[in-house]
């Protein structure tokens, strides 16, 4: 994230994606023994011995034919992961994914130019939506700057998915409908859909063929406000996307088979480029604090959001600005892409639009207004109350740590994004009394079609420095050491999961295959030891990096007894989302923050005392 997107006017956005390499499976060997040495921190010598002896057997055994299958999948499939990840990551999850897969997080508008203030509603949100569509025209023209690694370009291939895209309920599995086109390859939808009091309306946002204008959007975004004001409220179709999967797909079907007309108006939201939710919630919050903001964007109104578009722009009554996204489609990076140009752009006009006020004779915004019946009407109902209860049981907090950022940490030669991770380790370590296994994304967008691969931050070298800093017999020196010998152990992981050399999905894939050959599960994956480090989606630490950004987000944890962590570095500060489960009595999302902070201090003190 932290190399910047370079200006090459001549570059096409999707250029380089027929020439970009296809994604490697590393060799069997390698990943089984970096699988050993993440699951070393949470074994007993007997208990390692035990799962070194498996990982033998399977070597040897079963593992060896699973991976020569995998590489014949390689050899046809150009990301042999792709599909299945989408699949089983997202597609055949049959959660509430809007709860427990969306990410949300507060405008980073906030820093600059607009203080909140209430009545800015409309013309702010005016402004953000027609910055957006100059995004979509970007990426419609092709010349979005492609992101590159150094030199080496990556793949693009999320950004198609960012507008006129929708995830669609299946009753055992979702799909992906996507309808977005370059210029080149035809028509592309071009309506925007706005939510507001439970209602649904849509108007185009091109007008013959240009964009509206920020006074023709306001025109319009008042309109809906209006009436929605002075017309009783809607009944709120939105809450259901916020059910789980399979009663929300019966309940779609159901829907469509009331009236043709209903999917008429399903395929409308589907295909719009993205949604407006004019939130009337006023989250009583200043700058320095976004965690109300943050919340009501992660677990506000249900009814506000349409949980399986993978952009919902959500529109505070006070000029806050949130944004609710379904992960399915693409990963967090677009939308801090997106996000980033829009605060580049807010900055650059200094909040105001400063081009024509003429208002050109558009059509007004249509309803969308669905047949519905007392079954459906008790569904929704239904939604609305499950929503409440899970979202009820969330702890967030969203604090900025001012005392220093990215500038002092690499005064120190130190890495910010590992010093963030290891300061966490720390953190959960004097909180918990012992590791806690944990989730970092590393990118492999380098390789065609790339998503992530998981990068685990808690390493034996991670442990050791833990310990020797709760223990005073150690000495500032040897603490220090123990420290850089973490930082080095975790910067190497992260470079190979970056260069398609994490273990992790390919140990996903090969779980995969024996499913698909029917065969017995391997008993490495029903080894204790593999859940206990993490394995099967069973990380009590959740995170990742948004960027060295004004962009911030937040997830909820992905166990019961675990934390949903996301961060972003900036010069002079570090800004953390820190979410856990109220229900559980062992995790404490401010606790843990308050011990973070203090072990940010404690490193850097370290790095200054121990030069001595």
């Amino acid at each position: 994230m932290e190399n910047q997107v370079t200006d090459h006017s001549e570059e096409r956005t999707f250029q380089y994606q027929n020439s970009l390499p296809s994604l490697p499976v590393p060799a069997l060997d390698e990943s089984l023994k970096k699988y050993l040495d993440s699951v070393k921190p949470f074994l007993n010598h007997e208990e390692y011995q035990r799962t070194w002896d498996i990982v033998k057997r399977f070597e040897n055994g079963i593992g060896k034919e699973l991976h020569q299958k995998l590489l014949e999948r390689a050899k046809v499939k150009r990301n042999w992961l792709e599909e299945w990840w989408l699949n089983v990551a997202y597609l055949q999850s049959r959660i509430a994914t809007q709860i427990y897969h969306n990410f949300g997080g507060p405008g980073p508008y906030l820093e600059h130019y607009w203080p909140l203030k209430e009545g800015t509603q409309i013309e702010r949100g005016s402004l953000t939506v027609w910055i957006t569509l100059k995004f979509w025209e970007l990426m419609r023209t092709e010349k979005l700057p492609v992101h590159k690694s150094g030199n080496v370009p990556l793949d693009m291939d999320q950004f198609r998915m960012l507008f006129c895209t929708c995830k669609i309920p299946g009753i055992t599995q979702d799909s992906i409908a996507n309808y977005f086109r370059t210029e080149s390859e035809g028509e592309c939808p071009s309506h925007l859909v706005v939510l507001c009091r439970g209602r649904i309306f849509a108007f185009d946002a091109v007008h013959d063929d240009h964009i509206l204008t920020p006074p023709e959007i306001f025109r319009q975004l008042s309109y809906i406000q209006r009436r929605c004001h002075n017309e009783p409220e809607g009944p709120g179709l939105a809450a259901l996307t916020s059910e789980e999967r399979t009663p929300w797909a019966k309940t779609r079907d159901y829907l469509v088979n009331l009236d043709p007309k209903n999917l008429a108006l399903l395929e409308k939201i589907q295909s719009s480029l993205f949604t407006i939710c004019l939130d009337e919630s006023s989250p009583q919050a200043i700058p320095e604090d976004y965690t109300e903001i943050t919340k009501l964007s992660l677990t506000g109104d249900p009814t506000l959001r349409w949980g399986d578009k993978p952009y919902n722009c959500i529109v505070f009554s006070n000029g806050a600005f949130g944004s609710n996204c379904d992960h399915a489609p693409f990963d967090a990076m677009v939308l801090v892409a997106l996000c980033s140009f829009i605060d580049a752009k807010v900055i650059e006009s200094e909040g105001r639009w400063k081009g024509s006020d003429k208002v050109r004779d558009i059509p007004w915004p249509k309803e969308l207004a669905f047949t519905l019946d007392q079954k459906v009407l008790n569904d929704i109902a239904l939604a609305k109350d499950h929503y409440k209860k899970k979202t009820s049981d969330v702890e967030l907090v969203n604090y900025a740590f001012t005392s220093f950022g990215k500038s002092l940490i690499k005064k120190q030669k130190l890495h910010p994004d590992t010093f963030v991770q290891l300061a966490l380790q720390l953190a959960y370590y004097r909180h918990h009394g012992h590791p806690g296994c944990c989730y970092e994304t590393a990118m492999t967008r380098r390789f065609y079609h790339g998503r992530t691969e998981t990068m685990r931050p808690c390493t034996m070298e991670a442990v050791e420095w833990c310990k020797s800093m709760l223990d005073p017999a150690f000495t500032p020196n040897e603490q220090k050491q123990l420290m850089l010998k973490a930082f080095a152990k975790h910067n190497k992981l992260m470079k190979e999961c970056e260069q398609g050399k994490g273990f992790e999905r390919h140990l996903l894939g090969l779980l995969l295959l024996s499913q698909e050959h029917s065969l017995p599960m391997p008993e490495l994956f029903t080894d204790p030891a593999f859940t206990r480090s993490g394995g099967g989606g069973n990380f009590v630490l959740s995170t990742s990096l948004v960027g060295y950004t004004r962009v911030g987000g937040a997830v909820v944890p992905m166990v019961h007894n675990g934390y949903g962590f996301f961060y972003r570095i900036r010069d002079d500060r570090i800004v953390v989302a820190c979410t856990a489960w109220k229900s559980c009595p062992e995790t404490d999302a401010e606790n843990l923050c308050k011990n973070l902070f203090q072990s940010f201090q404690d490193m850097v003190k370290l790095m200054a005392t121990a030069q001595l």
